[in-house]
């Protein structure tokens, strides 16, 4: 049989069965994690004297030889050999020639994906953890600029309160960096090593489970073997914690295309970041925005793939579990081209101040101020609030904006409005006034950006 596990078949594997279960054309991802694990490994098993020391230096050797040789392009991985810890082994017992059959001992593909996948997932969640961090930078060099910068504040996508532009954009800050203390949290878990765990209940061969793990870096063993080679709860907070990075940037970038639209003008991306149409000449189109948008869909599919495959498995190991990786590849992929455009795209947007000023001078806005005003001078707020709905009202019907009314049109709905209400109304004056911890007011923004600065590296 030319099966490394065809001992007990007495008839090749289907071809088309050969290449519906072969994971090889996607797990190859996990070539220089697995080639990491079986070093340590096979040093254990000298160590452990399990096998001769003379031998897991020739597979060392081997190891590293082939590793070499993936670098440089020069493997071809088969689909007749399944995945890449058989295409692994094999390259090796041609490398060496059989004593790299014994790098196996003491363990399973099942143990052996499972570490490889933790020692994936802890060097991505890291790589992601650094991206994140990028990207506040950029919102943090943009916020910098712009702490005056007044543009209309929303609720129900309808104009709200005046606020900082830079207090806007670091609520996007705080996202990811919950987003970054999420991950990091995270990496705990991912750092347990199932190495060891055999099929699912352990090997009799005395091996050193602790020493593996330290090899590797980890931080401790499963204390389950079934538990260890069946648990893929690291990949599904993972993906989960992909799911709300993506859906951050979503929010982001649904803004970007908002903000750059004729209709708002408050911002222009670089050029860059945009494409053209193939009949209207005049169109600049915000596609990495909108692109970031939809690509947040694949991986909430990604996440809920996982866990539909994972419901209803008995433990411990099972083939289902092959359905695992393909998700997890292509949400680091899709998470690592989201934050390397991001990062430059929100760093080189221009900001339309002009725009953004415009916008607030010409609507009502500031009208909770009013409300504000009359509460100082004394009226009970739900009477202020009244008082200001029908001057909101009265200026619509006349065309007018609140700094537009005179003071005896006020007058006429309370006697307390004097001519320091011109003076509260402007929107540099509303945002300034919003003094309170954590609020839009200028000083408020620069503590802010102060404390911030502590969460970049």
């Amino acid at each position: 049989m030319s099966k490394l596990w065809g001992g007990r078949f007495t008839k090749e594997t289907d071809k088309l069965v050969e290449e519906f279960t072969a994971s090889i054309t996607f797990d190859k991802e996990l070539a220089s994690e697995d080639i990491e694990g079986s070093i340590a490994h096979v040093q254990m098993l000298g160590d452990c004297g399990i096998i001769a020391i003379e031998d897991a230096n020739t597979i060392k050797e081997g190891l590293l030889t082939i590793q070499q040789k993936i670098n440089n392009g020069n493997v071809e991985f088969l689909v007749e050999h399944e995945d890449i810890h058989m295409n692994i082994e094999k390259l090796l017992i041609d490398e060496i020639g059989p004593v790299g059959g014994k790098l196996h001992t003491g363990r399973s593909r099942n143990d052996q994906v499972a570490t490889d996948m933790h020692l994936y997932l802890r060097k991505q969640t890291k790589s992601i953890i650094g991206l994140l961090n990028d990207v506040q930078k950029a919102i943090m060099n943009q916020a910098k600029d712009h702490i005056d910068t007044i543009l209309p504040g929303y609720t129900h996508l309808q104009r709200a309160q005046p606020i900082s532009f830079a207090h806007h954009l670091l609520a996007y800050f705080w996202m990811l960096e919950r987003d970054k203390e999420r991950l990091q949290d995270s990496l705990k878990r991912i750092n347990w090593s199932p190495l060891g765990a055999g099929a699912l209940a352990g090997t009799t061969f005395p091996i050193d489970r602790q020493q593996t793990a330290e090899l590797l870096g980890f931080d401790m063993v499963y204390p389950n073997s079934m538990d260890a080679v069946s648990d893929r709860d690291f990949i599904v907070e993972f993906l989960s914690h992909a799911s709300l990075i993506m859906t951050h940037i979503s929010r982001l970038s649904e803004e970007l295309v908002i903000w750059s639209s004729q209709e708002f003008q408050f911002i222009e991306l670089d050029d860059a970041f945009c494409t053209g149409s193939s009949i209207m000449p005049q169109k600049k189109n915000p596609d990495v925005p909108e692109l970031l948008r939809a690509k947040t869909g694949r991986v909430y599919g990604n996440l809920v793939g996982l866990l539909t495959v994972l419901k209803g498995l008995p433990l411990a190991y099972n083939k289902d579990m092959q359905e695992d990786k393909e998700g997890m590849f292509d949400t680091v992929a899709t998470l690592d081209g989201s934050l390397r455009l991001l990062a430059p795209m929100i760093l080189t947007m221009t900001v339309n101040k002009d725009k953004m000023h415009q916008a607030v001078s010409q609507d009502f806005s500031n009208a909770t101020d009013i409300a504000d005003y009359l509460v100082t001078k004394g009226l009970p707020f739900r009477q202020a609030h009244e008082i200001i709905g029908k001057i909101v009202l009265y200026a619509i019907n006349n065309q007018k904006f609140l700094l537009g009314l005179t003071i005896e049109e006020y007058q006429q709905f309370s006697p307390l409005f004097k001519e320091d209400i011109y003076e509260i109304l402007q929107p540099k004056n509303v945002v300034g006034a919003r003094n309170s911890q954590g609020g839009t007011g200028f000083q408020q923004v620069k503590n802010q950006l102060s404390f911030a600065e502590q969460f970049i590296d």
